[in-house]
């Protein structure tokens, strides 16, 4: 199996990139021209008391990772979220493992605990045409192309706000020889996520992206509105991710979905 995932911990929000289907076809994309703050894989909350954690311009706070070790296959991060002024408002524990389930799969657990300093509110740009997203996000590379969003109710272009326990995206995306090659990824919200089942943002093109495949997909744990949480108070989250070879149908992910799950 070629090299499925790489940490990038430096970067204003630490993420996942390249994210490596097994058959070698890249998926993600790290700071594309038209959303330079979009991280592969990657783990943001919009706003924290009203100060952007999101976007990376003007003021904005930033995800420091601080610590990371490698244990028994998890790879556990520390990660400090600091305002604009330089204060840690959250304090981040970021767990992620990743196991092989055969030549054409592999499973990524990604699980997050969010304990804040201080009482925040956690919270979206809502949704009007565009908006409602935070959270768990994938940023497809604009070379993965054709591609569908899959649910286990089915086949869509763009999915705003509606609920389900997974969302998957395939199509045909370049290895490193830029070759093409069919692979995708579902993604599992927990039936333990206080938001479950989560809504979904997500989008194969939109105008906002300009030109091209826009590949984007966030378990939208804010659409349906800001989330209080007092000071040393952990929000808990857990996301299975299946990155696979080929194409999968709807019936074939609710399928692996069922037969992995915890």
């Amino acid at each position: 199996m070629v090299d499925r995932l790489k940490f990038i911990w430096d970067s204003p929000r630490p993420c996942v990139h390249p994210l490596v289907a097994p058959n070698g076809a890249v998926l993600t994309v790290d700071s594309p021209v038209d959303h330079p703050w979009h991280h592969g894989l990657w783990f943001a909350i919009k706003f924290v008391n009203g100060e952007n954690f999101w976007e990376e311009y003007d003021t904005f706070g930033v995800l420091r990772a601080t610590s990371v070790t490698v244990a028994d296959g998890v790879t556990h991060a520390d990660i400090e979220w600091v305002r604009p002024n330089g204060e840690v408002v959250v304090d981040e524990i970021r767990r992620i493992s990743s196991t092989e389930i055969d030549n054409d799969c592999f499973v990524i657990d990604w699980s997050e605990q969010l304990v804040p300093r201080v009482d925040v509110v956690f919270d979206r740009t809502p949704f009007t045409t565009w908006g409602g997203y935070g959270g768990l996000t994938f940023r497809g590379a604009p070379t993965f192309v054709d591609t569908k969003l899959r649910t286990s109710d089915g086949v869509f272009e763009r999915r705003l706000g509606e609920p389900s326990r997974w969302c998957a995206i395939d199509g045909v995306a370049q290895t490193a020889s830029g070759e093409g090659a069919e692979a995708g990824i579902v993604i599992v919200d927990s039936p333990r996520n206080d938001a479950a089942p989560v809504p979904w943002y997500a989008s194969t093109r939109a105008a906002t992206y300009g030109q091209g495949w826009a590949n984007f997909v966030n378990a939208a744990m804010l659409w349906n509105g800001p989330l209080t949480v007092a000071a040393g108070t952990p929000v808990e989250l857990e996301y299975r991710m299946i990155v696979h070879s080929g194409t999968w149908t709807a019936d074939e992910c609710d399928r692996r979905v069922r037969e992995l799950a915890r």
